[in-house]
């Protein structure tokens, strides 16, 4: 708790958000690693965690800080859309783009609602 209150009040993020999208990548397991080789408790791809300077995507701090910072790299790149903002976190943000919206992707459309269903009243 202590790490997704101090990396969403660095990134401006609601906490609940940051809280919900560690909560649907990993279950909160640090050494989580999914099929398609994402790592950590924000499940950060390889080049993601390289491109934020992570040295060990399992270390919590690290992991936690560099989702933190791609997921509001995200909502900036996305104009604040947070269902735009998730489907790229879980799709990527070329297939956003290409789709303009949230991509006809079973997993990707669960996985938005699923957090915004969470956070949201």
């Amino acid at each position: 708790e202590a790490l997704i209150d101090e990396n969403a009040r660095r990134e401006a993020l609601k906490p609940e958000l940051l809280r919900e999208v560690m909560r649907k990548e990993s279950g909160f397991r640090p050494c989580a690693i999914s099929r398609a080789g994402a790592l950590g408790l924000m499940q950060l791809m390889p080049a993601t965690a390289e491109q934020y300077h992570v040295t060990d995507a399992f270390d919590p701090k690290q992991n936690t800080a560099a989702g933190a910072r791609f997921l509001k790299s995200l909502l900036e790149r996305f104009g604040g859309d947070a269902s735009l903002a998730l489907s790229a976190y879980n799709a990527g943000p070329g297939r956003v783009e290409e789709a303009g919206g949230v991509p006809a992707i079973p997993e990707t459309r669960d996985y938005v609602a699923s957090i915004l269903g969470a956070i949201l009243p």
